[in-house]
């Protein structure tokens, strides 16, 4: 204790301001980190509210700058950048400028990563017009002449099976190759 304590007394006010956003700013980036990988998870949590809506109105993550993640991320570059410049031997006033560009250049690092994971996003449902030329198989019996609906397996973002009519003067039976020709009143597959 008494090596540190001589330690500090040693050191220029700039080194020592440096060295009190530097300590602070890298614990919590440290605890931010291991957060993040271990203990931030709420899979056990409850959501309140309705989520149809929650999930329908969701745009992604807006480009937010100022965050306390970034912040922090701020904070711990600047400190460390302006302790590397002043044991450099660069002076007072450059050190605190290149501190705070390097902090900044951070803090657009951070910002940009997570507005790029927003924009990670996949629409996972089904578009029946992907049908549209495919071949299925008939699953249940599709009645000739649109008198009826039957069924079809086919091959659409995963095997799906769906509803089907046609035009044709003939039914068709279980296990019959179709071929999807249209998609009518929104849901229906038109086979041939």
């Amino acid at each position: 204790m008494l090596n540190i304590s001589i330690w500090w007394e040693a050191l220029t006010m700039p080194l020592k301001i440096y060295w009190v956003i530097a300590i602070p700013a890298t614990l919590l980036f440290i605890i931010q980190l291991v957060m993040t990988f271990v203990g931030g998870d709420l899979s056990d949590a409850e959501a309140m509210g309705d989520s149809d809506a929650a999930v329908e109105g969701d745009h992604g993550i807006e480009f937010q700058f100022i965050t306390l993640k970034n912040l922090i991320a701020f904070f711990t570059i600047f400190g460390w950048t302006g302790i590397a410049c002043l044991n450099s031997g660069v002076n007072v006033g450059l050190s605190a400028l290149i501190s705070a560009v390097a902090g900044l250049i951070m803090m657009a690092i951070m910002t940009t990563i997570i507005w790029l994971m927003g924009k990670l996003t996949h629409d996972g449902s089904l578009k029946l017009t992907n049908a549209i030329g495919k071949f299925g198989t008939v699953y249940i019996p599709i009645p000739a002449k649109r008198t009826g609906m039957g069924q079809v397996q086919i091959k659409v973002q995963g095997l799906q099976t769906l509803d089907a009519m046609t035009d044709s003067d003939e039914s068709f039976k279980t296990g019959a190759v179709v071929e999807v020709c249209d998609v009518i009143d929104g849901g229906i597959l038109l086979v041939k």
